[in-house]
């Protein structure tokens, strides 16, 4: 039995933490696991911006709140979950993805959690377990299941290179560049066809 799993933020949705960094005026917000493969030392610092500007869950949770999916996300996601199984597998929080959540239908995450002062401030984070995406996928795979993977960023590279198949989707032409080998799509209608011909 197939499962497929996606990345989030990049793929199905726009990044949140750049939509946070125009809305706030921060650019140093716009740095992402695109730029910086340690997601602890990502989270720090942005954290460290947060606190120096004052901004804290409330803030986010508004911005994300105008967020939409990216065009035709909701449509391959509804296609894909016809045909197999499908989890999002994201170092989001669930502090800021149920709003997402609702305008993608629902679909099935896994992702962290935030630790919030009851000013709203974010204090810190909970990582669900280390290397979560690529854990993930090991423990599908220990189940029986076959895994099929797609991501954008650093951090995806794990669970595409661990999966039976794994595509690169709407990525840095650097990371493109420094992984020739994993094919790269741009398009939903793309992409949704690597993947039926990965289950054939």
């Amino acid at each position: 039995m197939y499962i497929t799993c996606l990345d989030m933020e990049g793929v199905l949705v726009p990044e949140i933490w750049i939509a946070f960094a125009e809305a706030s005026g921060i650019p140093e917000l716009k740095r992402t696991t695109r730029d910086e493969p340690d997601y602890n030392k990502l989270m720090e610092y942005r954290l460290g911006i947060l606190r120096q500007h004052k901004l804290g869950l409330k803030e986010i949770q508004a911005v994300i709140a105008t967020i939409d999916p990216l065009p035709g996300a909701k449509e391959f996601l509804d296609e894909l979950r016809a045909e197999t199984q499908v989890i999002i597998l994201s170092d989001t929080f669930e502090q800021f993805a149920q709003p997402l959540m609702r305008k993608l239908g629902w679909p099935t995450l896994f992702c962290n959690s935030l630790e919030v002062a009851p000013d709203g401030a974010i204090t810190g984070f909970h990582m669900r377990c280390p290397q979560s995406k690529l854990t993930t996928v090991k423990a599908l795979q220990s189940m029986g299941f076959t895994t099929i993977a797609a991501g954008d960023s650093f951090n995806d590279l794990g669970m595409i290179q661990a999966s039976k198949a794994g595509f690169l989707f709407k990525s840095t032409d650097a990371i493109k560049a420094a992984h020739p080998e994993l094919p790269a799509y741009e398009r939903f209608d793309d992409l949704l066809a690597a993947i039926r011909r990965a289950m054939d």
